[in-house]
């Protein structure tokens, strides 16, 4: 289980290099794919493991769509937006258009468990691992599945809200708190896992892509990140604005 790559290929392919991801029978992509430095090569790289990928639509494709058809995207993630879409050709953008929100599969052990990039009811709400369980309630309010697994905040987590067990694999291109890619292993429990990889050889073959200020989105997201202090302070804001 994947989230939150945002285009950066050199972690994306140390994952996919785990042994206990190359023999997993689906990898769920839980949006924010392909926003970031190499999104062509990032969704060419997922789209050749066939059947196996399960994707789920996170804001960052929403808002590359939009861009790519020449809206306009409000937010900070504007500028990026366009970056990234310049760089995609129409078969990415149409891929990336018909994502579903949230997709639920029976995993061993798991039993029914959905899948969405940030909360089942839209694909930018802030949930965090110590959001109140009755925004947790709200969020997930007519779910059935007993587990649900979500990415977003690129922290990751494991946690009880009314009954339900909430998973969060943390990010595998852009993590906060720690170094390494995050993602989680799931069936017949769930383990949050971190693959190293080379972080100066990442940055190396980042900045050398064509996307404006790719050496600052390597030096800011792979030789060093934002702690996790840092990143819930400004995430908690967000989340109440959004309450």
């Amino acid at each position: 289980m994947l989230a939150d790559i945002h285009a950066n290929l050199p972690a994306l392919e140390a994952v996919l290099g785990e042994p206990d991801l190359a023999d997993a029978d689906a990898v769920v992509l839980l949006g924010d794919i392909a926003l970031g430095p190499m999104p062509a090569e990032t969704l060419d790289r997922l789209a050749a493991l066939g059947d196996r990928a399960v994707w789920v639509h996170g804001n960052c494709e929403r808002e590359m769509v939009t861009a790519f058809d020449g809206g306009e995207v409000p937010g900070p993630n504007g500028a990026d937006a366009a970056a990234g879409a310049a760089l995609i050709g129409r078969a990415h953008r149409d891929r990336l258009g018909r994502l579903p929100l949230t997709v639920t599969l029976d995993i061993d052990g798991l039993g029914p468990t959905l899948f969405c990039h940030a909360s089942p009811r839209r694909d930018d709400e802030m949930l965090l691992v110590d959001s109140s369980l009755e925004r947790w309630a709200a969020a997930l309010d007519g779910v059935e599945a007993g587990v649900v697994v979500c990415g977003h905040t690129h922290m990751p987590f494991d946690r009880l809200a009314g009954g339900r067990r909430i998973v969060n694999p943390g990010s595998v291109g852009m993590p906060y708190g720690h170094p390494g890619a995050g993602w989680a292993l799931l069936g017949p429990d769930v383990t949050l896992r971190r693959t190293s990889y080379d972080a100066g050889a990442a940055a190396r073959i980042i900045g050398g892509s064509a996307y404006p200020g790719a050496g600052q989105w390597a030096a800011e997201c792979v030789l060093n990140h934002y702690s996790d202090t840092e990143a819930l302070e400004a995430f908690t804001a967000i989340a109440r604005e959004q309450a």
